[in-house]
Parts: C-alpha cells; sequence; structure tokens
C-alpha cells in the first residue's frame, strides 16, 4: 500500500527519507490540521507521540521524554518486551491528546513505555532483518498447525525489531488448545511467542483489499471501531436481501450499511404507521414499498399485479376513512414522473440520394476496363467461341488441348508423349484423324496453304475444308509440339503471324477466310 509518489518504496516529491508526509504510506491516518498553527504556551503541547508498526497495522502511544522534536514519518526506537521495537511517528502535537482521550488513554500514565531515541541505521538495518523472517515464519506455522489439526487460521505475523518476540495473529471460531504449538514454535524460531486471537473484521483490516465501491476497505485505510450489522439495517433502506452483494470481503455484512442508516430512519418518521392495509371497496390493498426519497407509499390489490403510488396525505386520508367503518372507492394513485429527462428520439430522415457512391461506381468501372483489356489479349479470342460462320465449331476449351471442332478423320492423337521421336525425323502422312489434339500450344510452322495472317490458333479451323493433306516435306522442328512420329526432313518453319502463305500444288483450295473480328467491330 503506498501512495503514488512512493510508489518503489522511496518518496519522490516529499523528500522526508522513507516516510511521506500526507501518510499515504500508513493505514489508519490521521491529518494533523493544527500542525502549523501557532500555540500561546509551547511548554503545555502533548508530549506523548503516536507511532505506528508494521505500515499502520497496530498503533501505540509513547511518552517523547527527549528534547528532540520528531515530526511525522520519522522512524524511531521505542521500549520493548525484553528489548527495543521500531516504528514509524504517526502523529505529533494536539491531536495526540484528542486521539489518547477517544481511545480512554490517559496522558500521564506511569505504564506508558518511552522513545529511546531517533532510529540509527543499525537499528534500521536489524528491523529490516527481522521483517524479513515474517513471511518464512508465517509459511511454515501454518503448516504446524495443520499437523497438529488445530481449527485455527493464522493471519498474521509481527516480529520485533530486536528479533526477541513474535506476535501470532489468529482467527477461530472456538476456543484453542496451542500449548503444543507455542512450544515448537518456540524451538524453531528461537523468540518468546505470543498469541493474540482477533476477529474475521480485524484480519480483513490487516489483510486489506478494494471493495465493491472501487476504493480500498475502510476498516484498511481509517475505520477502527466496528459496529453490529444486521438486515434490518437493509430493509429500513429498501435493499434486497441478498446475501453476496450485502456481504464484504471478510464474509460479514458490509459496515457501510450503517452509514446512512440514521438519515433513512429519520425521513421514516414522517411515514404513518400501522397502514399496511387499507380497506377498499375492491378489496384490502397490501402495502408492497415505501419511496423515501419521494415520500410515495405503494400498493397492490387482489387479484390485480398494478402498483399503486399514494402520497402520505392519502393514505392517512384513508387510513381515518377505514378506522370510521368506510371503504374509499378508488385510491387515487398518483401519476409518477421520472426525474430524468425524456431522450427525445430523432425523427425519420430519408437520406436516399444524399450517399455519394462515386467511388463504388469508380472501382466497379476500373473491373470492367480490367476484363475488357482481358478480352482484348491474343491469347484470351480463343475462349470466347466462334463469331462468324467460317469458323467450325469450336469446344470450350480452345488454346489447352479440350475438345476440338470435327477435323478431316484424323486418329486420336494425345497432347502427352508420342513416340521415341522428339521434335525431329519425318513424319508420317496425317491422315484419319480425330478431334485433333496437342496444337492449340503449337508453335510457328512453315508454309501452309495460302491462309491469312492469323493469332495463336486453337482448334484447326481450317482442315475440315481442305482435305486430306499429303506429306508436308522440308519442314523443320516443330516447336511446342509434343514428341512425334517420323517426319520427313523439315527445314526451317516461320511464324503463322508472318503474312500469307505460298500456295502449295494440292489442288483447288477454298478461299482463305477473313481475319477475326476485333474487339471494337
Amino acid at each position: 500500500m503506498g501512495c503514488g509518489s512512493c510508489g518503489t518504496g522511496t518518496p519522490n516529491g516529499c523528500k522526508s527519507n522513507g516516510g511521506c508526509s500526507t501518510g499515504g504510506c500508513n493505514r489508519l491516518n490521521v491529518h494533523d490540521w493544527l500542525l502549523n498553527l501557532p500555540f500561546s504556551d509551547p511548554e503545555s503541547s502533548c508530549k506523548v507521540v503516536e507511532v505506528s508498526f508494521k505500515n499502520g497495522s497496530r498503533k501505540d502511544y509513547f511518552r517523547n521524554n527527549t528534547l528532540q522534536y520528531f515530526e511525522k514519518g520519522d522512524y524511531v526506537t521505542v521500549e520493548g518486551v525484553g528489548g527495543f521495537d521500531v516504528g514509524e511517528v504517526s502523529l505529533t502535537g494536539e491531536l495526540v491528546r484528542m486521539q489518547m482521550k477517544k481511545k480512554s488513554v490517559e496522558e500521564f500514565s506511569p505504564e506508558m513505555k518511552k522513545i529511546l531515541r531517533k532510529s540509527s541505521d543499525r537499528d534500521i538495518e536489524t528491523f529490516k532483518i527481522s521483517k524479513a523472517r515474517e513471511q518464512e515464519m508465517l509459511s511454515r506455522s501454518r503448516a504446524v498447525a495443520r499437523t497438529l489439526n488445530l481449527q485455527m487460521k493464522l493471519s498474521e505475523i509481527e516480529v520485533q525489531a530486536d528479533g526477541k518476540k513474535g506476535t501470532f495473529f489468529y482467527t477461530a471460531d472456538d476456543r484453542v488448545d496451542f500449548r503444543e504449538l507455542i512450544k515448537i514454535f518456540a524451538g524453531d524460531f528461537k523468540l518468546k511467542v505470543e498469541m493474540r486471537q482477533i476477529g474475521i473484521r480485524q484480519e480483513a483490516a490487516k489483510v486489506g483489499g478494494i471493495g465493491s465501491c472501487g476504493r480500498e476497505l475502510c476498516c484498511s485505510t481509517w475505520l477502527n471501531d466496528f459496529k453490529s450489522v444486521n438486515t434490518t439495517a437493509a430493509r429500513y433502506q429498501n435493499l434486497s436481501i441478498n446475501q453476496t452483494k450485502l456481504s464484504g470481503q471478510c464474509g460479514r455484512l458490509k459496515c457501510c450499511l450503517n452509514y446512512e442508516l440514521d438519515t433513512y430512519l429519520d425521513a421514516l418518521q414522517q411515514f404513518p404507521d400501522y397502514a399496511d392495509q387499507l380497506d377498499t371497496v375492491m378489496g384490502t390493498a397490501q402495502l408492497i414499498k415505501k419511496d423515501i426519497f419521494k415520500n410515495l407509499m405503494w400498493y397492490i390489490l387482489p387479484n390485480n399485479s398494478k402498483h399503486y403510488p399514494l402520497t402520505i396525505q392519502r393514505v392517512k386520508e384513508i387510513k381515518r376513512l377505514n378506522q370510521a367503518g368506510t371503504k374509499v372507492d378508488e385510491l387515487q394513485a398518483v401519476e409518477v414522473v421520472s426525474g430524468k429527462p425524456k431522450e427525445v428520439e430523432p425523427a425519420f430522415v430519408d437520406v436516399v440520394g444524399q450517399i455519394s457512391l462515386k467511388s463504388l461506381e469508380r472501382n466497379d468501372r476500373r473491373r470492367r476496363d480490367q476484363d475488357r483489356g482481358n478480352d482484348r489479349r491474343p491469347e484470351n479470342r480463343d475462349q470466347r467461341g466462334p463469331r462468324d460462320g467460317n469458323r467450325d465449331n469450336r469446344g470450350p476449351g480452345q488454346g489447352q488441348q479440350g475438345p476440338r471442332g470435327p477435323q478431316q478423320n484424323r486418329g486420336p492423337q494425345q497432347g502427352g508423349p508420342r513416340g521415341p521421336q522428339q521434335q525431329q525425323g519425318q513424319r508420317p502422312p496425317q491422315e484419319n484423324r480425330g478431334p485433333g489434339q496437342g496444337q492449340g500450344n503449337q508453335g510457328p510452322r512453315g508454309p501452309q496453304q495460302n491462309r491469312g495472317p492469323q493469332g495463336p490458333r486453337g482448334p484447326q479451323q481450317q482442315q475440315g475444308q481442305q482435305g486430306q493433306r499429303p506429306p508436308q516435306e522440308n519442314r523443320g522442328p516443330g516447336q511446342g509440339q509434343g514428341p512425334r512420329g517420323p517426319q520427313q526432313n523439315r527445314g526451317p518453319q516461320q511464324q503463322r503471324q508472318q503474312g500469307p502463305r505460298p500456295p502449295q500444288q494440292q489442288g483447288p483450295q477454298n478461299p482463305p477466310p477473313a481475319p477475326p473480328p476485333t474487339e471494337g467491330s
């Protein structure tokens, strides 16, 4: 637990060398609002200093017989049990006298312990060594208690600065016989053992935590007087009896239920007594709720789920008529108006045509332009199907060795390997072919039968009109074709796109087909 300026252990702004002058590092702090006020008689000032131990978990009062003046946050060495102890000054001056009066502590009691000196470096070093043992001792003591099957819970251990005494705080429902436990603790830890039983609320105060309100627990910060809390306080405040919501971290009812109880009790004095039932013509009305903030009493009629809010004056009037033996015809419920302003719902607004879709239209136009550009490419022409009557029945898979249109009785050819000869050799006459396969991706070919300029072709379009071709001679290696049979010494072939080919002596031929139309035609 620490304030915002000393989360790392050393304060950055207050310069008090280990203690925050605002008291944010301690529990149960008191603001000294009389610190800077002058006194007419300094000799009559209080000589008692309030000292806190273990970050404010325990506080005690010590007499300052020295001539040294101590400020809040100073570490002092005080008298202990068989030795000395080190604590932090939490309050000085006139407010200490007021706190002692509140806790019924006599200022001039001879049994009050004294402050020995301001803590030296050696005292603080011994104090830190003793405090470092506490966590290990707590784990060991809990294990010993479980071994002895004692129905108790050890919550905290406080070791004196000189290491000669240890106080063990525990909670238990019944009395516990811990004589054997004390012997084991004294033998293991080598110190004087004091067992102190505390309540469940004191345990929660020592452990600390954050409450359901989001703030630090009241018992850890300022509350030290625990009063009994029961469910009657919740009923007076019209709270639902929900054990989960009404319980704190200690498992008991929250102490804050008593904070506003007196205010509610004062407000309930205005409401009439013995007004739980009202006689009406429609039946007996039963009281179900008292609204303290609006001074209304809610009733319900039999065989009816409607709630009727009545004012205090109307309830008193009906009660007076009932005592006279008269039943009222109606309750005359008032209309409950909410204090919150109603949120005005916005009227319907027609926003059709106000939303700009230019960005979407621009993206659609760009996508259409890209699709149109893809159709203009040569490799996509063979995928568009026939466009005129000169083209024979094309299949859907042009250019990729799919099914092709009818040709001159060619035997079935596969696009895969055709034989041991690859790209060279003599080719036999190509006759009796079935659907031509493997020619959609052929490379440039030699001169052919006076065809016009053509792009890359898919299915062979003209062989159905030319009839059977004789063996072609003097061709070069066929680029782009799979392995074929023996061929006859071809010469270098030319590109298909290089213009009309010289006619071959094969007899009359049909006129060459017209070039395929472009996208703009």
